[in-house]
Protein backbone atom coordinates (compact mmCIF):
# COMPACT_ATOMS: atom_id res chain seq x y z
CA UNK A 1 0.00 0.00 0.00
CA UNK A 2 1.29 3.46 -1.35
CA UNK A 3 2.38 5.43 1.67
CA UNK A 4 -0.08 8.63 2.59
CA UNK A 5 2.41 11.13 0.77
CA UNK A 6 2.44 9.55 -2.47
CA UNK A 7 -1.24 8.62 -2.17
CA UNK A 8 -1.23 12.53 -2.27
CA UNK A 9 1.26 12.81 -4.84
CA UNK A 10 -0.73 10.78 -7.34
CA UNK A 11 -4.30 12.36 -6.33
CA UNK A 12 -6.18 14.55 -8.64
CA UNK A 13 -7.48 17.64 -7.69
CA UNK A 14 -11.00 18.31 -8.64
CA UNK A 15 -12.21 21.18 -10.87
CA UNK A 16 -13.61 22.91 -7.65
CA UNK A 17 -11.14 22.45 -4.01
CA UNK A 18 -10.95 23.93 -1.20
CA UNK A 19 -7.45 23.47 1.14
CA UNK A 20 -6.94 24.53 4.60
CA UNK A 21 -2.96 25.58 4.79
CA UNK A 22 -1.48 25.73 8.58
CA UNK A 23 2.74 26.94 9.17
CA UNK A 24 4.85 27.24 11.97
CA UNK A 25 2.34 25.96 14.92
CA UNK A 26 5.95 25.78 17.14
CA UNK A 27 4.47 23.40 19.74
CA UNK A 28 1.16 26.24 20.57
CA UNK A 29 -1.58 23.24 21.20
CA UNK A 30 -4.15 25.90 21.96
CA UNK A 31 -3.56 27.99 18.93
CA UNK A 32 -3.96 24.82 16.68
CA UNK A 33 -7.31 23.63 18.69
CA UNK A 34 -8.47 26.69 17.80
CA UNK A 35 -7.56 26.40 14.16
CA UNK A 36 -8.39 22.93 14.01
CA UNK A 37 -12.30 23.92 15.41
CA UNK A 38 -12.78 26.46 12.20
CA UNK A 39 -11.33 24.40 9.54
CA UNK A 40 -13.77 21.73 10.79
CA UNK A 41 -16.91 24.01 9.92
CA UNK A 42 -15.58 25.29 6.72
CA UNK A 43 -15.44 21.48 4.84
CA UNK A 44 -12.48 21.47 3.05
CA UNK A 45 -11.04 19.29 1.03
CA UNK A 46 -7.67 18.77 2.48
CA UNK A 47 -5.13 20.18 5.55
CA UNK A 48 -1.89 20.46 4.68
CA UNK A 49 1.14 21.50 7.28
CA UNK A 50 3.84 23.74 5.88
CA UNK A 51 6.64 22.75 8.84
CA UNK A 52 7.70 24.16 12.20
CA UNK A 53 5.74 21.96 13.99
CA UNK A 54 6.76 21.73 17.29
CA UNK A 55 9.84 24.35 17.94
CA UNK A 56 9.08 26.20 21.30
CA UNK A 57 9.27 25.92 25.00
CA UNK A 58 4.86 25.16 24.56
CA UNK A 59 3.70 22.10 24.24
CA UNK A 60 5.48 20.15 21.71
CA UNK A 61 4.41 16.49 22.50
CA UNK A 62 1.11 17.23 23.06
CA UNK A 63 0.96 18.35 19.61
CA UNK A 64 2.85 16.04 17.72
CA UNK A 65 0.65 13.62 19.53
CA UNK A 66 -2.74 15.60 18.17
CA UNK A 67 -0.92 15.71 14.70
CA UNK A 68 0.43 12.48 14.15
CA UNK A 69 -3.64 10.58 14.22
CA UNK A 70 -4.73 13.19 11.08
CA UNK A 71 -2.00 12.25 8.85
CA UNK A 72 -2.43 15.69 7.07
CA UNK A 73 0.18 16.50 4.23
CA UNK A 74 2.99 17.54 5.97
CA UNK A 75 6.68 18.62 5.31
CA UNK A 76 9.50 19.29 7.50
CA UNK A 77 10.71 22.90 8.50
CA UNK A 78 14.20 24.62 8.84
CA UNK A 79 13.27 23.54 12.53
CA UNK A 80 12.70 20.32 12.22
CA UNK A 81 15.86 19.72 9.82
CA UNK A 82 17.62 21.37 12.79
CA UNK A 83 16.21 19.14 15.13
CA UNK A 84 17.80 16.58 13.66
CA UNK A 85 20.98 17.88 14.74
CA UNK A 86 23.56 16.92 17.54
CA UNK A 87 21.02 17.81 20.72
CA UNK A 88 24.19 19.51 22.26
CA UNK A 89 24.15 22.15 19.80
CA UNK A 90 20.62 23.25 19.12
CA UNK A 91 18.87 26.55 19.97
CA UNK A 92 16.74 26.28 22.94
CA UNK A 93 13.50 26.18 21.17
CA UNK A 94 14.96 23.19 19.41
CA UNK A 95 15.86 21.85 22.09
CA UNK A 96 12.99 21.93 24.45
CA UNK A 97 10.92 20.02 22.04
CA UNK A 98 13.49 17.39 20.96
CA UNK A 99 13.75 16.47 25.23
CA UNK A 100 9.67 16.16 25.35
CA UNK A 101 9.20 14.09 22.20
CA UNK A 102 8.69 10.59 22.42
CA UNK A 103 10.37 7.76 20.11
CA UNK A 104 7.71 7.35 17.81
CA UNK A 105 7.19 11.34 17.44
CA UNK A 106 11.14 11.68 16.64
CA UNK A 107 10.89 9.16 14.05
CA UNK A 108 7.43 10.84 12.87
CA UNK A 109 9.44 14.23 12.82
CA UNK A 110 12.64 12.45 10.64
CA UNK A 111 10.21 10.88 7.87
CA UNK A 112 8.89 14.35 6.74
CA UNK A 113 10.01 15.78 3.11
CA UNK A 114 11.23 18.96 2.50
CA UNK A 115 8.90 19.51 -0.23
CA UNK A 116 5.31 17.85 -1.52
CA UNK A 117 2.73 18.25 -4.26
CA UNK A 118 -0.72 17.54 -3.34
CA UNK A 119 -2.17 16.68 -6.90
CA UNK A 120 -0.57 17.99 -10.05
CA UNK A 121 0.09 21.64 -9.16
CA UNK A 122 0.04 22.03 -5.58
CA UNK A 123 3.58 22.76 -4.34
CA UNK A 124 4.05 22.96 -0.31
CA UNK A 125 7.54 24.81 0.64
CA UNK A 126 8.41 25.84 4.13
CA UNK A 127 10.78 28.37 2.51
CA UNK A 128 11.28 28.41 -0.76
CA UNK A 129 11.53 25.57 -3.76
CA UNK A 130 15.53 25.71 -2.98
CA UNK A 131 15.91 26.60 0.10
CA UNK A 132 13.83 26.09 3.79
CA UNK A 133 15.59 29.43 5.24
CA UNK A 134 14.85 31.81 2.16
CA UNK A 135 12.06 34.52 2.91
CA UNK A 136 10.21 33.90 -0.29
CA UNK A 137 7.01 37.21 0.17
CA UNK A 138 9.38 38.99 1.97
CA UNK A 139 12.96 40.92 2.46
CA UNK A 140 14.65 42.12 5.11
CA UNK A 141 17.52 45.18 5.31
CA UNK A 142 19.30 46.93 7.95
CA UNK A 143 16.25 49.57 7.71
CA UNK A 144 14.12 46.41 8.59
CA UNK A 145 11.15 43.65 6.80
CA UNK A 146 9.66 44.57 3.61
CA UNK A 147 7.38 42.70 1.51
CA UNK A 148 9.43 41.41 -1.52
CA UNK A 149 9.32 42.80 -5.05
CA UNK A 150 7.47 41.02 -7.72
CA UNK A 151 10.62 40.43 -9.66
CA UNK A 152 12.00 38.89 -6.44
CA UNK A 153 9.16 36.65 -5.70
CA UNK A 154 9.23 35.38 -9.53
CA UNK A 155 12.92 34.52 -9.60
CA UNK A 156 12.50 32.49 -6.33
CA UNK A 157 9.76 30.27 -7.73
CA UNK A 158 12.74 29.15 -10.44
CA UNK A 159 11.27 26.87 -13.03
CA UNK A 160 8.82 24.70 -10.66
CA UNK A 161 5.06 24.14 -12.59
CA UNK A 162 2.53 24.62 -10.19
CA UNK A 163 -0.63 26.53 -10.11
CA UNK A 164 -0.05 26.98 -6.01
CA UNK A 165 2.74 27.73 -3.97
CA UNK A 166 1.60 27.33 -0.31
CA UNK A 167 4.94 28.44 1.99
CA UNK A 168 5.40 29.26 5.45
CA UNK A 169 8.59 30.07 7.75
CA UNK A 170 8.55 33.97 7.98
CA UNK A 171 4.77 33.99 10.31
CA UNK A 172 3.32 36.80 8.13
CA UNK A 173 -0.14 36.29 6.35
CA UNK A 174 1.12 36.97 2.13
CA UNK A 175 -0.07 36.57 -0.93
CA UNK A 176 1.20 37.15 -4.26
CA UNK A 177 0.12 36.29 -8.30
CA UNK A 178 2.66 35.83 -10.34
CA UNK A 179 3.10 37.83 -14.19
CA UNK A 180 2.46 33.67 -15.56
CA UNK A 181 -0.36 32.93 -13.44
CA UNK A 182 1.42 31.04 -10.51
CA UNK A 183 -0.24 32.07 -6.93
CA UNK A 184 2.07 31.96 -3.95
CA UNK A 185 0.72 32.04 -0.48
CA UNK A 186 1.95 32.12 2.81
CA UNK A 187 -0.61 31.24 5.27
CA UNK A 188 0.87 32.85 8.39
CA UNK A 189 1.53 31.18 11.47
CA UNK A 190 -0.72 29.01 13.69
CA UNK A 191 1.26 29.74 16.78
CA UNK A 192 3.87 32.45 16.89
CA UNK A 193 2.95 35.70 15.83
CA UNK A 194 6.67 37.85 16.05
CA UNK A 195 10.18 36.27 16.27
CA UNK A 196 13.65 37.93 15.84
CA UNK A 197 15.92 36.17 13.46
CA UNK A 198 19.57 36.05 12.67
CA UNK A 199 19.45 35.28 8.78
CA UNK A 200 20.32 36.56 6.34
CA UNK A 201 20.70 39.64 8.76
CA UNK A 202 19.26 40.10 12.41
CA UNK A 203 15.38 41.06 11.98
CA UNK A 204 12.42 40.76 13.58
CA UNK A 205 8.85 39.55 11.97
CA UNK A 206 6.04 40.63 13.96
CA UNK A 207 2.31 40.51 12.99
CA UNK A 208 0.77 43.11 15.15
CA UNK A 209 -1.71 41.20 17.22
CA UNK A 210 -1.47 37.56 18.90
CA UNK A 211 -4.13 35.96 16.46
CA UNK A 212 -3.75 32.16 15.42
CA UNK A 213 -3.43 32.58 11.42
CA UNK A 214 -3.95 30.15 8.85
CA UNK A 215 -5.58 30.30 5.22
CA UNK A 216 -8.40 28.75 2.93
CA UNK A 217 -7.65 28.31 -0.54
CA UNK A 218 -10.35 27.37 -3.04
CA UNK A 219 -9.96 26.48 -6.44
CA UNK A 220 -12.38 26.87 -9.28
CA UNK A 221 -11.72 26.00 -12.75
CA UNK A 222 -7.31 27.19 -13.17
CA UNK A 223 -8.39 30.00 -10.62
CA UNK A 224 -7.13 29.82 -7.01
CA UNK A 225 -9.23 32.34 -4.64
CA UNK A 226 -7.70 33.20 -0.91
CA UNK A 227 -8.93 33.88 2.46
CA UNK A 228 -6.51 34.80 5.06
CA UNK A 229 -8.05 34.16 8.96
CA UNK A 230 -6.96 35.42 12.50
CA UNK A 231 -8.21 33.76 15.00
CA UNK A 232 -8.70 34.51 18.96
CA UNK A 233 -7.41 31.73 21.47
CA UNK A 234 -6.18 32.05 24.24
CA UNK A 235 -2.77 33.33 24.17
CA UNK A 236 -2.70 34.38 27.88
CA UNK A 237 -2.51 31.17 29.00
CA UNK A 238 -0.20 29.86 26.15
CA UNK A 239 2.40 33.18 26.92
CA UNK A 240 1.83 32.41 31.05
CA UNK A 241 3.47 28.77 29.78
CA UNK A 242 6.29 30.48 27.97
CA UNK A 243 7.12 32.41 31.23
CA UNK A 244 6.62 29.07 33.15
CA UNK A 245 9.59 27.29 30.88
CA UNK A 246 11.48 30.19 31.26
CA UNK A 247 10.79 32.34 28.08
CA UNK A 248 9.74 35.58 29.08
CA UNK A 249 10.55 37.00 25.13
CA UNK A 250 7.92 33.73 23.92
CA UNK A 251 5.68 35.38 26.42
CA UNK A 252 5.58 38.66 24.87
CA UNK A 253 5.64 37.31 21.39
CA UNK A 254 2.27 35.19 21.93
CA UNK A 255 0.58 38.23 24.21
CA UNK A 256 1.21 41.00 21.00
CA UNK A 257 2.51 40.01 17.93
CA UNK A 258 5.48 41.92 18.75
CA UNK A 259 8.98 41.78 20.08
CA UNK A 260 9.62 42.81 23.20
Amino acid sequence: MAAPRDLWRASHILAVMRIAAISDIHGNLAALEAVLADIARRRVDVVVNLGDILSGPLQPRATAARLMPLNFPTIAGNHERQMGCDPAHMRPSDRYAYDDMTPDQHAWMRALPPTLRVGDDVVLVHGTPASDTVLWLDGVSPAGRHAAAHDDVCERAGAEEASLFLCGHTHLPRSMLLDDGRLVVNPGSVGLQAYRDDYPIPHKMENGTPHARYAVLERTGATWSVEHIALAYDWHGAAALAERNGRADWAHALRTGRMP
